[in-house]
């Protein structure tokens, strides 16, 4: 039986972040990953191919709504989803074909099928063939992920009624889609096929679109959402989906209660969060302890209450971001080595990749004022930007929080073109407890996007944006 210093069971972006990082640290690796393709669900059927097709809907959008405006005439022009999941797939493809290369690279030994635990020390590995091996593990990172959450009266059949793993394979444009949920997800994917014309209903049972982020650029991208086509059922919810081989039809009502509504379409989308993915891994033969929502518990260095056994990403507490959980990957190799990481969760920015994009990071309104802690704004519209305006994407502000009394950013939060990119200056400054002022006092390039934060940061500091 082979013994390794460490093994990680899964292969999404905490799982290999943190197998190449124990590697480069002199850590004897090995990764499991359950399917034939290493990524997990962020490079094969989530953020990878979902901004592919984002990307490519959005040049088609373009090309049809605004390419005549600039003075580009086009005649025939129609989507090609065919071509569109293809390129897709070509992307993910390359995308995982280079996490296998790292782990060669880095000498990180790779088994394919579901890993489980015999023993706390002890890992099976169930492969496709029926066969099964055994590996040693001084040490254990769990990084197995999410699923959808599908509830059983929602009638989950992957064909009419689907997550969004069913709704990156489709290759044929359909007229009509209702979204269950106004999250990220749902956003993201409704805005897909909205662009090229699919009528998009979406159904939540909060009063707005997404819950917990900040709700003044809520309200920006609900409005460029609904300028898509896009339809909101907002205080509503859903009492019952099914689906047949043509459609979906669903139904739904006022969370309150009253008058039930119905509507028939080509497919229902269930996009209401995810659940931490630890289903057949054993943890109870490890003696592994997890919550009531399946999320494992950890302590401070993230290992659980098996000593040797540490979990990061979706299957811990925390924001369900990739990014968030490769820097837990690399902070559980950096403590195995001895060594004394740090990670500021605080700090983790948050993205939409709808267009205008939207980003965030650090406290919203709503948190500061729970907290009582006294803060100012400072906001600016893209539409006062000159750059905005040459490439006409108008839509969307930047917010800067600032404390009332030392100036320090507290928050920042964007709607506008680019600001995925754009929010890293934020986090940069926060992470050396900037203030307003310095953001403010930052010479920035013009014409850019960028320009928005600074008058943004101007009018925190102590309003006086120069271009509003």
């Amino acid at each position: 039986m082979n013994t390794y210093d460490v093994v990680v069971i899964g292969s999404g972006p905490g799982g290999y972040v943190a197998a190449i990082r124990c590697a480069q640290l002199g850590m004897k690796t090995a990764i499991i990953e359950k399917y034939n393709t290493l990524g997990g669900t962020c490079l094969n059927v989530g953020c990878i191919p979902s901004k592919a097709l984002l990307d490519s809907s959005e040049h088609y959008h373009n090309a049809d709504k605004n390419f005549k405006e600039h003075g580009i005439e086009l005649t025939g022009l129609k989507p090609n989803m065919v071509q569109m999941i293809k390129r897709k797939d070509d992307v993910v493809d390359q995308t995982c074909k280079g996490v296998e290369f790292l782990m060669k690279k880095n000498k990180i030994d790779i088994y394919t099928g579901h890993g489980s635990f015999v023993d706390s020390n002890k890992i099976s590995i169930a492969k496709a063939d029926g066969s099964v091996e055994e590996i040693g593990a001084k040490k254990t990172i769990i990084a197995t992920g999410s699923k959808p959450i599908t509830p059983a009266a929602m009638n989950y059949d992957k064909q009419r009624v689907i997550t969004s793993t069913e709704a990156l394979k489709i290759d044929k444009l359909p007229k009509s889609m209702v979204i269950i949920g106004a999250g990220v997800i749902g956003l993201e994917l409704g805005s897909v096929f909205a662009r090229m014309g699919t009528k998009i209903e979406v159904i939540e049972f909060q009063d707005r679109i997404l819950p917990g982020m900040d709700n003044d650029c809520a309200k920006e991208l609900t409005k460029t959402l609904k300028k898509l086509g896009m339809t909101f059922h907002f205080n509503h919810k859903v009492t019952e989906v099914k689906g047949n081989k043509t459609s979906a039809t669903i139904k739904f009502e006022a969370k309150e209660g009253g008058e039930s509504q119905e509507i028939k379409a080509d497919y229902c989308l269930i996009a209401i969060g995810r659940r931490p993915y630890t289903d057949g891994l054993g943890l109870d033969k490890a003696g592994v302890v997890a919550d009531d929502r399946g999320r494992i518990e950890v302590d401070h260095h993230l290992q659980t209450n098996v000593p040797g056994i540490y979990a990061i990403g979706d299957v811990v507490k925390g924001a369900m971001l990739a990014h968030k959980a490769e820097e837990e990957g690399v902070f559980v190799a950096e403590t195995l080595a001895g060594q004394k990481p740090h990670i500021d969760y605080n700090l983790i920015p948050g993205v939409v990749y709808t267009w205008p994009e939207v980003s965030a990071v650090g406290q919203t309104e709503e948190q500061l004022k729970e907290a009582g802690i006294p803060f100012k704004v400072g906001k600016f519209p893209f539409k006062a930007l000159g750059r905005a305006r040459a490439s006409m994407d108008t839509d969307g502000m930047v917010k800067v929080l600032a404390h009332k009394d030392s100036d320090e950013i507290l928050g920042v939060h964007m709607v506008g073109p680019r600001v995925a990119d754009v929010i890293m200056e934020a986090v940069a400054l926060m992470e050396f407890r900037a203030s307003a002022e310095d953001m403010a006092r930052i010479c920035h390039p013009h014409p850019t996007f960028t320009e928005a934060v600074k008058e943004a940061a101007l009018a925190a500091t102590d309003n006086r944006p120069i271009h509003l």
